[in-house]
């Protein structure tokens, strides 16, 4: 790679005196990088002013110059002439290039950030249609460079200079006019304007704090505010806070009675975090992208209340002719101009403090604090509550007209994941579906119907078409996105032929939300409505929302003829999980569990008085437990037999939490072939000291060494502190030949690399290192088992996951009931392991041993 960077940047540094420029020589050539590449803007007061976009690909930056700056309106076509390949070390640079230099003029950092690449990125260049995702400081979404073929510009000598268009997707991102350019017009590291870089002024704010945290509709406002902005933020040493993940809420069938819980309003609206620091506000949906322009009209609001920092949830909403919050009323409003209003219902940080752990209550009572007495006439709303009640709270809120109602847990914390601590009650039924295509009409131009579906398992479902609700001027607007979408091949993975039959296909990501009265049979939309677009959604996380029945933990039981006992026992009082909860969250995961853990000798981790007591392993089965939780005998080392559970269905793991399993730990072996196991684990111990990225490169470490020796590998994260590296095998070889490649494996790394890895299972040894952990490879030593939860705080979940997720994880506790069961849901991961069909060879351990001994 750094030889064909050095190729590629030939013509840059035939084209500079590096004597007299400042600018890199790009001398330090380095190696590209799988994942995310970087991005960075450089304004350019040159002969002319521009804008240069450069992205890292191939160990450098391919490079434009935009002549009026990047946009962020679809319509807008940007000329974006191609130039030189630039060194990375450019992506940093900002300063003054000699006016007799090449390129002579002062250099702004712009904009920086990291970008993806939407398909095969060299196939994009190579034909013209280079996509990107950018997630920059300014620049943000997906956006598309496309060469003008045939157009180029034509040259005397070199190559022709190739003429491209830069233009913004539409998505959440999106504008219908241009605010890039306008809005933002300091250097986004240093604060600097042209004239302050050209002077050599010293940077006037820390690279972390964004120059431009105010909004105003007026951009010459906006420069001010940015001033003024950056003395209060250097006085109080501090930013805006930063978004964090939503807490959603569980579709149920029915109301949680009892006084632990609160009831809210159900609002029709758009969820929104409002970060606070002062004047500085930043608005965000519940996906996190920035929308303060389109919730511009609360901003002011919001600084009036001379808030100091605080990070609040809430809900933006417009008002019908009825009183009622009305969601096209409110797509009126951000479109047309309107009054809107702020139902701020959560508060997750304040001064700095987190105050997510803290009981609900207590995080309502400081919010209404904070926001202080209200008048109907404010546009910022404290979102008031009823304890208890809820079955009288819905029914009054079904009988004014609203959508329905929220129970949340009193006394739960605060988690940014869907939870069951948070219950939404619907009067009607209504969700957001993904439009695939559209059935042209015979009285107009345009369309007669929508064909909308939902997101299952990878796969687009047909859900049927919706042909109401649209008024002339929504009709006229759809008309112009389908058309933008159109495409040659149906999205979904079937449709009747009869509505296939003149329909028009188009790429599926537009979210529409659709208001029905029930589904037919096969799934189908019974008498759908349309109520308006969502943009604050991505299309691939559409999927059909079903509601489950709220104490359906204890239906599972009784239906499986498992008699679960004290069903409402809360068993991680931190979340708030009872035992029906669990027993819930096995029957959602099910599936993707028992294919793992059936028919295997296990040991069992039991907690009779819940997680926060004394808990112990048991692998015999000494009677008094259910019959669905079987057992079998296997002869113990001494030639004694005695009984090791086992489980077949979705009825032991239930017969296992009535007993109060809280951990399934597995043999590698399953009772057909117990003497030979199908599967190898090596667990990464780390010292506490070390951080989680230590664990996550020696994972992948792990994996290209069995690569290397041809085996697939699967990772999964523990739940507690590690990451599990799973080997899936034929049951050929017998437990000795398989600990001892193991043992050759962990410790040829920890050989090659002593400082970082150790195979000595001693507290001491392990010092700043990872122990590589390979005695869970012999006869009788167990593993987690993949969807186990676990019997630690905050009720993890030790999860499969995707080598290409790894890098990104921060922490191997961190899926909750509610992620790992809709991960599960969704195909789960691993997929392919269970059609391994690998194994050990004499060749393989060799291979091993030859390089511990050398």
């Amino acid at each position: 790679m750094a030889s064909k960077a050095e190729d590629l940047l030939q013509d840059y540094k035939a084209k500079r005196n590096f004597a007299k420029t400042q600018e890199p020589a790009g001398d330090a050539v380095k190696a590209g990088k799988s994942g995310r590449g970087s991005f960075v803007v450089q304004k350019h007061d040159a002969t002319r002013l521009h804008y240069d976009f450069r992205i890292e690909l191939d160990g450098v930056l391919k490079s434009w110059a935009v002549t009026k700056g990047p946009s962020n309106n679809p319509a807008d076509k940007r000329l974006a002439v191609r130039v030189e390949d630039h060194p990375l070390e450019y992506g940093g640079f900002e300063g003054t290039i000699p006016e007799d230099e090449y390129g002579g003029g002062t250099v702004m950092l712009w904009d920086q950030g990291t970008w993806e690449a939407i398909g095969d990125p060299h196939e994009g260049l190579e034909k013209g249609d280079l996509k990107v995702r950018l997630f920059g400081e300014r620049m943000k979404g997906e956006y598309v460079l496309v060469h003008m073929k045939g157009r180029d510009t034509k040259r005397k000598s070199g190559p022709d200079r190739e003429n491209w268009l830069l233009i913004k997707h539409r998505d959440g991102y999106a504008r219908d006019k241009n605010t890039l350019t306008t809005r933002f017009t300091r250097s986004v590291a240093t604060g600097r304007d042209f004239k302050g870089i050209a002077s050599g002024a010293a940077p006037t704010k820390s690279s972390r704090i964004e120059a431009d945290a105010v909004w105003h509709s007026d951009p010459e406002e906006a420069e001010k505010a940015d001033q003024k902005t950056r003395v209060t933020q250097k006085a109080k040493g501090g930013a805006t806070p930063d978004f964090r993940p939503v807490q959603l809420a569980t579709l149920v069938d029915a109301v949680p009675a009892g006084d632990g819980w609160l009831f809210e309003m159900k609002y029709d609206g758009y969820r929104c975090v409002a970060a606070v620091e002062g004047k500085s506000v930043r608005l965000f949906t519940r996906n996190g992208l920035d929308w303060t322009e389109q919730f511009g009209a609360l901003v002011e609001p919001l600084q009036k209340l001379g808030i100091g920092s605080a990070l609040i949830d809430g809900e933006v909403c417009a008002f019908d002719d009825k009183g009622r919050t009305d969601f096209t009323t409110l797509k009126n409003v951000l479109s047309g101009g309107g009054r809107l209003e702020y139902f701020a219902f959560d508060l997750l940080e304040l001064d700095g403090k987190d105050l997510t752990k803290k009981p609900l209550v207590e995080r309502k009572a400081a919010l209404e604090g904070l926001l202080g007495k209200a008048t109907r006439r404010d546009p910022i709303q404290y979102s008031s509550h009823v304890t208890g009640h809820g079955q009288k709270v819905f029914d009054a809120l079904c009988r004014d007209g609203h959508e329905g109602v929220i129970a949340k847990r009193a006394q739960d914390p605060y988690r940014g994941d869907r939870t069951k601590s948070w219950l939404k009650i619907k009067c009607l039924k209504r969700q957001e579906f993904v439009i695939g295509g559209w059935s042209p009409s015979s009285k107009r131009k345009g369309f007669a119907s929508l064909l909308v579906g939902t997101w299952d398992k990878g796969k687009l479902l047909y859900r049927g078409r919706v042909g109401t609700g649209f008024s002339q001027d929504l009709l006229g607007e759809l008309d112009g996105k389908l058309k933008a979408l159109e495409s040659k091949d149906s999205p979904f993975d079937a449709v009747p032929r009869e509505r296939a039959r003149g329909a028009h296909w188009v790429r599926p990501e537009l979210v529409a939300e659709i208001a029905y009265t029930e589904l037919t049979g096969d799934d189908i939309l019974r008498h759908p409505s349309f109520v308006g677009l969502r943009g604050d959604k991505p299309a691939k996380e559409v999927s059909m929302e079903n509601p489950i029945r709220l104490d359906d933990g204890e239906e599972v039981a009784e239906r499986l003829g498992v008699r679960l006992t004290s069903p409402e026992r809360v068993v991680y009082p931190g979340q708030g999980i009872t035992k029906a909860q669990i027993v819930a969250y096995y029957e959602d995961v099910a599936e993707a569990m028992l294919p793992h853990i059936e028919n295997r000798p296990l040991s069992l981790v039991r907690c009779p008085q819940g997680r926060a007591k004394q808990c112990f392993f048991q692998k015999h089965d000494t009677g008094g437990f259910p019959e669905q939780l079987l057992s079998k005998a296997i002869a113990e080392k001494d030639g004694e037999k005695k009984d090791y559970f086992y489980i077949k269905e979705l009825a032991g793991l239930v017969a296992g939490t009535q007993m109060n399993v809280l951990e399934w730990h597995i043999w590698g072996s399953r009772f057909l072939a117990v003497e030979k196991p199908d599967r190898m684990v090596f667990d990464i111990d780390p010292d506490e000291d070390l951080p989680f990225s230590a664990i996550t490169e020696a994972a992948t470490d792990i994996r290209d060494r069995l690569t290397d020796l041809g085996l697939n590998s699967y990772p999964l994260v523990s739940g507690g502190k590690g990451i599990h590296v799973i080997v899936p095998l034929k049951p050929t070889k017998p437990w000795p030949e398989i600990k001892a490649f193991c043992r050759a494996l962990a410790q040829s790394m920890a050989t090659d690399e002593p400082d970082r890895f150790t195979a000595n299972l001693s507290k001491a040894r392990r010092k700043g290192r990872l122990f590589i952990d390979y005695l869970r490879n012999e006869r009788g030593s167990t593993a987690i088992s993949p969807w186990s939860v676990r019997s630690r705080e905050g009720a993890p979940v030790a999860a499969p996951v995707e080598w290409d997720e790894v890098k990104g994880l921060t922490k191997a506790n961190g899926f909750s009931l509610a992620a790992a069961a809709g991960r599960a849901r969704d195909a789960g991961a691993w997929s392919g392991y269970f059609e391994e069909k690998q194994q050990l060879t004499v060749k393989m351990l060799k291979a091993l041993n030859a390089e511990v001994e050398s």
